[in-house]
């Protein structure tokens, strides 16, 4: 960042930035309940349709978890729709490098924040948060979900800094872009080999170790 100064926050997504693909796990858990490997996602091809709008129930908490398995099984085609999400979501595994990033970004004095669309508010290992964050940000504790504005604003406040001033990862481009209107800089996650670097470069701390 020639000329500036370096970033002072860094706020990050959960699923598939601290945890493996998502998209793979979704992949997985379709062809275990014998159906096509991409039948979850493209379910949410539609913005407008049905399986998108039930997703963003749950999200902002209008539904709980239960309430969208019911409302997914029949539209996947899966008659025990009970425990559905936690079928699809079984592949996910923590990203090692990822989660030790922003625990070595939190020691070096960066203020950290979590910024989570969630299926359901109870998916996380809160015991790992007092050391990982300064701010949590969880859709459906708070009613909003990315991309929408005010869960990035909302984020930023909770770590006390201005957007201008804050660096958000995420493997989704919506949810980037939607980052980047608050006047974030967001970075686009695929891999760890690609994300530290230049997460290392924005906030002008060393992230990963040996290097």
């Amino acid at each position: 960042m020639s000329g500036q100064e370096p970033m002072r926050g860094l706020l990050v997504d959960f699923g598939g930035v601290l945890t493996s693909n998502v998209f793979d796990s979704f992949r997985a858990g379709c062809e275990a309940e014998g159906l096509p490997a991409d039948a979850f996602v493209e379910l949410f091809r539609d913005r407008d349709g049905e399986a998108r709008r039930a997703l963003r129930q749950v999200e902002t908490g209008e539904i709980d978890e239960a309430r969208f398995e019911e409302l997914l099984g029949p539209m996947l085609g899966v008659e025990n729709h009970a425990g559905l999400v936690d079928r699809l979501f079984a592949g996910m595994r923590a990203d090692r490098p990822m989660v030790d990033a922003v625990r070595a970004a939190k020691a070096a004095g960066i203020r950290t924040g979590l910024i989570s669309n969630s299926v359901g508010a109870g998916r996380y290992d809160r015991s790992t948060f007092p050391e990982l964050f300064d701010g949590v940000v969880i859709s459906a504790e708070v009613g909003l979900h990315k991309p929408q504005a005010e869960i990035y604003e909302l984020g930023c406040e909770r770590v006390g800094l201005a957007p201008e001033q804050c660096v958000f990862v995420d493997d989704l481009r919506e949810n980037c872009t939607g980052a980047e209107a608050t006047g974030m800089t967001a970075v686009l996650h695929r891999a760890a080999e690609t994300t530290l670097p230049e997460l290392e470069r924005l906030l002008g701390v060393a992230l990963r170790q040996g290097v």
